[in-house]
């Protein structure tokens, strides 16, 4: 982590760690949703005071977005790195055990942040919602412009149609993640990964 401070000449710096706080304020949106959480909450779990929240990261709103940021961003993240797989089933092995792996891990609350909060939004934070499903719909072109590769490559047969199968992942990745949150072990959603493997297409 990367502690964050002004520079004397500036000002006062900052007397806490940015990351630090980022993850502190992930872990309340994650457990309480979006609408759920208030400003008192936030304040209390990153230890700083609402002037230094709003100086440092915005509004509320600003500031889910940022954790969010910072979610998929963590070493523990799988999404990002299965796009460098050399092969498609290697990137749906390692979005599949990871989402296995990271979304049942018990020292965090379970499933997926981004579903969660995408699921739970209220009109009252639409904005908030609709920059979540943005974020889904460009995940979803990520893993879609990475098996057209698979296809010029012939590592994808050529008849695969690369939307669907975009499509197909990315809604079992959003089940998993509610499977998590409603209990599933790590075990449990292995299987589900398993089963949705065998289905998955391949040139050999």
């Amino acid at each position: 982590m990367t502690a964050v401070s002004c520079s004397p000449t500036i000002g006062r710096p900052r007397a806490f760690d940015m990351d630090k706080a980022l993850e502190s304020a992930l872990e309340v949106f994650w457990r309480k949703g979006y609408d759920g959480t208030s400003l008192t909450d936030l304040t209390e779990a990153m230890g700083i005071n609402k002037p230094s929240l709003y100086a440092a990261f915005g509004n509320k709103e600003q500031l889910f977005l940022k954790a969010i940021e910072f979610y998929e961003s963590r070493p523990c993240s799988f999404f990002l790195p299965a796009l460098e797989k050399p092969t498609a089933y290697q990137v749906a092995e390692h979005m599949l055990y990871g989402a296995a792996t990271n979304m049942a891990d018990q020292s965090h609350p379970q499933g997926c942040v981004v579903v969660q909060g995408a699921l739970s939004c209220s009109e009252a934070a639409a904005a908030v919602k609709e920059a979540l499903l943005n974020r889904r719909v460009e995940s979803e072109q990520k893993l879609r412009q990475r098996f057209e590769l698979a296809v010029l490559d012939g590592d994808l047969p050529a008849a695969t149609d690369t939307q669907v199968l975009a499509r197909y992942l990315g809604t079992v990745l959003q089940g998993m993640a509610i499977q998590a949150n409603n209990g599933a072990t790590v075990e449990q959603l292995r299987q589900v990964a398993d089963m949705t493997l065998l289905a998955f297409p391949r040139n050999n």
